[in-house]
């Protein structure tokens, strides 16, 4: 065997001193405080304090939130926290997590959420003031006016048994959450906890997701917006529909754009169908073999609210595909998406890219399952709701972190490279002068950008109490 000699030899000792890991976390953890959420927190969860030495339980929930949005994934991860009290002060035991989590029931889950809303609130300011706006969402090229919602579900699997886990209409064994996300700066707005066997299309559901994140959104821009919600066809129910038109006699501006299965009335439109044009891509350039044509009028639309259009896409099946047999005699991939949104407000090109937009939800929820929500901790159902609401906190503290303190690459980045490049990164505390020091390796390629972060961090306006 040849030593290739591509690595330096070393000798590893236990004996550094004054050096930290996870030293980006901080960052979360002072947000968090920043813009209101641990001492709104403090205050939703100051019922379950027991002595007034102990531990803050909206201080535990918070190093909750920050653990999983490091990328926690049980209880025992506080360590990571705990164990460096240098970093992050005093961080509750296991056995105090596991008694805060307990005591959240559903007055003061509802009070967790109060507590989302109004830190939301402080953290969309300052975006407005140090930024100059809020993220926006776009499609073919072309930004979205308003808020985009979108609203999809998911399996967790669960490995054990656990309380209203279920088998799951794919034939897996667990919980069937419901969420939705803000699409422009990827929030996570709300979520419900549903055992496995929940249906897909449950309008009472929908409904309720859907009213628990347009509670998160900031008054000013909750009315006089446009909100739109999307949803693939599991949204495209009567109820839900209605419902979300319903908003509008309460002020709120609110769209839909939902897929539709696909009936024999529908095959039959689309057999006839003749007015087909090229379907655009992301950035607005024609996607080629695909094809989209209004159907508006050439199905019956009883159900649907007044002003419904329908919209079928078409394309050329791409190896793998799963096709009906309908789209194997024909020879093309259908899909029909509703809508709301009236002629003016853009082509169908760009409504139907815009639906298509849709998909980018499912990245939310397979990140989302990396902080947080993919593994569930306790057999206890309410825990599981709390441990939840928590995952989504962390999901918005590194949405809020992106959007008020990055630039560039890593303001878009996903948590994972968020992590290994920001958030996991080792240093140095030193003491000098009644001050405290993180020295940051300054061959790091990243060093320069988390020190300009903390910087950031620090000159952000603070609410007045």
């Amino acid at each position: 065997m040849h030593d290739t000699g591509s690595r330096p030899k070393i000798v590893a000792t236990p004996d550094g001193r004054g050096v930290v890991g996870h030293a980006g976390a901080r960052l979360l953890a002072d947000l968090a405080d920043a813009t209101g959420l641990t001492s709104a927190f403090s205050d939703a969860l100051g019922s379950l304090r027991v002595r007034r030495a102990g531990h803050d339980p909206g201080r535990v929930a918070v190093d909750v939130a920050v653990m999983l949005a490091d990328g926690g994934e049980a209880i025992a991860d506080l360590a990571v926290l705990r164990d460096q009290a240098g970093l992050f002060g005093s961080v509750a035991s296991d056995p105090t997590a596991w008694r805060v989590l307990s005591g959240v029931d559903g007055v003061a889950l509802a009070r967790l959420r109060q507590a989302r809303a109004l830190a939301r609130e402080v953290a969309w300011a300052q975006m407005i003031e140090t930024r100059g706006g809020l993220p926006t969402s776009t499609a073919a090229g072309l930004q979205v006016p308003g808020l985009v919602l979108d609203v999809d579900a998911s399996v967790v699997i669960c490995h054990s048994e656990k309380e209203s886990a279920t088998r799951t209409w794919k034939k897996s064994f667990g919980y069937h959450p419901l969420f939705c996300f803000l699409d422009g700066s990827r929030e996570a707005l709300s979520g419900l906890l549903r055992e496995g066997r929940a249906g897909s299309n449950t309008t009472a559901d929908h409904i309720t997701v859907l009213d628990a994140a347009l509670a998160q959104i900031p008054e000013p821009h909750r009315y006089g917006t446009d909100i739109l919600i999307r949803s693939d066809s599991a949204g495209c129910t009567q109820g839900f529909l209605a419902h979300i038109r319903s908003l509008r006699a309460h002020g709120i501006d609110t769209f839909f754009s939902v897929g539709v299965a696909i009936t024999e009335a529908i095959r039959d439109a689309i057999r006839h169908a003749r007015n087909w044009v090229p379907a655009l891509d992301t950035d607005g350039q024609v996607r080629d073999g695909a094809e989209i044509c209004e159907i508006t009028g050439a199905i019956p639309a009883t159900g649907y609210p007044a002003g419904t259009r329908f919209i079928v896409r078409r394309e050329r099946p791409h190896p793998g595909a799963q096709l009906t047999l309908f789209d194997t005699i024909e020879g093309w991939r259908h899909q029909v998406m509703a809508t709301d949104t009236q002629a003016g407000a853009g082509s169908i090109q760009y409504l139907e890219a815009r639906h298509r937009a849709h998909a980018r939800v499912e990245d939310r929820i397979r990140t989302g399952k990396d902080t947080g929500f993919g593994r569930f901790p306790s057999r206890v159902f309410a825990i599981n709701q709390a441990w939840l609401e928590l995952a989504l906190t962390g999901i918005d503290l590194l949405a809020w972190t992106q959007h008020l303190l990055l630039d560039g690459e890593l303001a878009t980045a996903e948590p994972k490279k968020l992590r290994h490049r920001l958030l996991h990164v080792p240093a140095r505390i030193t003491r000098s002068a009644r001050r405290t020091y993180l020295r940051i390796a300054e061959n790091w390629p990243w060093a320069a950008i988390l020190a300009a972060a903390f910087g950031r961090l620090t000159a952000l306006p603070r609410p007045i109490t």
